[in-house]
């Protein structure tokens, strides 16, 4: 336990984000674009994936309310790369100016220190 102590809670919020939104595309996908025993191997790997990412997201060692904020900063942005390369759909001026809200929220959540 002492080795995850070292590691900075960015690394973790960041390989869960890219578990949680990669086990959804897959999720996606399978129930859209597979049948049979394929849509079953893939809704098995989407769900690894997401139960990594609830392990993951768990481990790091950052108080669960602050996390959260940078958690979701992070997931916003890593959820429009994914969608990018999974669907190739930019995101539209709606989207870009609210997550941009989302990530100033959750920065705002996980640094304002109040006195």
């Amino acid at each position: 336990m002492k080795i995850i102590q070292n590691i900075h809670p960015i690394i973790f919020l960041i390989i869960a984000t890219v578990l949680e939104v990669s086990g959804d595309a897959i999720i996606r996908k399978c129930i859209y674009t597979h049948t049979g025993i394929a849509r079953i191997g893939f809704a098995l790997i989407g769900a690894l994936l997401l139960f990594g990412y609830g392990f993951l997201l768990n481990l790091a060692p950052v108080e669960f309310g602050k996390v959260v904020g940078l958690y979701i900063a992070t997931l916003f942005i890593v959820w429009q790369i994914i969608t990018y390369i999974t669907f190739k759909s930019i995101p539209s001026l709606p989207i870009i100016v609210g997550g941009i809200f989302v990530v100033v929220g959750g920065l705002i959540i996980t640094f304002w220190e109040p006195k």
